[in-house]
């Protein structure tokens, strides 16, 4: 396992970055950095008492009934809660001694950048054969080429890390949109760690929710971790009658692929091909990405890039034909200058 260059840390939803690189760029922004669904999750009612009351645990275990339910966990004991994925990643480093970190890359950079932090010696690797770390990350699909690593190969590196008291930790922040590829329902699988992320799918980032997957005990200890009140009494409100929503989840994901699908078709007859990404983000690669980067600011249009690829730009869906049109018409900016 040969080490490799941990990328700075770029994040998709700076506005305020986005403002300051394009002082002049039109009002109001189309965000297409995040891969956040455009067309979030309805809310529901709101007891007042959720706002002015400290959670009750009766609320939490709810919500971790409800998530056992969504990805086919099989006891809510196996489920721990946190204010965000983000919330897990920085934690989860610190609940063990410092050891060995393979990351398959390239992926999002704060999974590296977390394990760093707390005193374990990292690595970025490109494949998965041979890796001797105590702990493997596999994010899956991946960030921002949409890779899936097959849940029979995940399940096969869980056994391995297991036998040598290690971890396999995959997170599984866009698994909502492709349910097949995902290794939730194993939770249970001694050595495997699952984090999912609620805010991306159920569009709703700013609830900030995050959830663990895994044996009994170590959920436990997580929990523990995290301490009580974890998540915000709207939060569970809002959180458990999602995940609960079977319905609305099911027509979503028809949603968002026929999105995708037609923001292929129309980014591809523009001359941007796609390679790649989830639907709830697209991969394109061109030569032009830093020129195309940067029309797409002036024109008030906001796009993730990427340090370590620089032909690469990865875009959300936009959330209407007004959003989709200034899209285009600045890449047509690019192609007929």
């Amino acid at each position: 396992m040969k080490p490799g260059i941990i990328p700075p840390i770029i994040h998709g939803g700076d506005l305020d970055r986005a403002r300051a690189a394009f002082p002049d760029a039109p009002e109001p922004w189309v965000d297409l950095s995040t891969g956040i669904n455009p067309w979030p999750y309805p809310l529901p009612a709101i007891p007042a008492d959720a706002w002015t009351r400290l959670p009750a645990r009766s609320a939490e275990s709810g919500l971790r009934a409800a998530a056992a339910g969504c990805y086919g966990v099989p006891s809510p004991d196996m489920v721990a809660a946190a204010s965000g994925s983000q919330a897990m990643i920085q934690l989860l480093p610190r609940l063990r001694a410092a050891g060995s970190v393979a990351v398959l890359g390239p992926t999002y950079a704060e999974h590296a950048a977390a394990w760093t932090a707390a005193g374990h010696g990292v690595a970025l690797v490109e494949g998965l054969d041979g890796l001797d770390a105590d702990v493997i990350v596999i994010v899956n699909p991946n960030n921002p080429d949409g890779r899936i690593v097959p849940i029979d190969r995940l399940l096969e590196l869980a056994d391995r890390q297991s036998a040598r008291g290690g971890w396999l930790v995959v997170d599984e922040a866009f698994a909502d949109v492709t349910p097949a590829a995902s290794v939730s329902a194993h939770a249970g699988w001694p050595g495997l760690l699952v984090l999912r992320s609620f805010g991306k799918f159920f569009g709703l980032a700013g609830l900030r929710l995050g959830i663990l997957l895994a044996e009994p005990a170590l959920a436990g200890r997580v929990r523990a971790a995290v301490g009580p009140w974890a998540v915000s009494g709207p939060g569970l409100v809002v959180a458990t009658a999602a995940l609960a929503d079977s319905a609305w989840i099911a027509a979503t994901r028809a949603r968002l692929d026929a999105e995708a699908d037609r923001l292929d078709k129309r980014l591809i007859a523009a001359g941007l091909p796609v390679v790649g990404g989830t639907s709830l983000f697209r991969l394109i690669c061109t030569p032009g990405a830093h020129e195309l980067y940067n029309a797409l600011g002036r024109a008030g249009v906001i796009v993730r890039r990427f340090d370590y690829r620089t032909d690469w730009l990865r875009l959300g869906l936009p959330k209407d034909d007004k959003s989709t049109t200034r899209l285009l018409d600045a890449v047509r900016t690019v192609k007929n200058s």
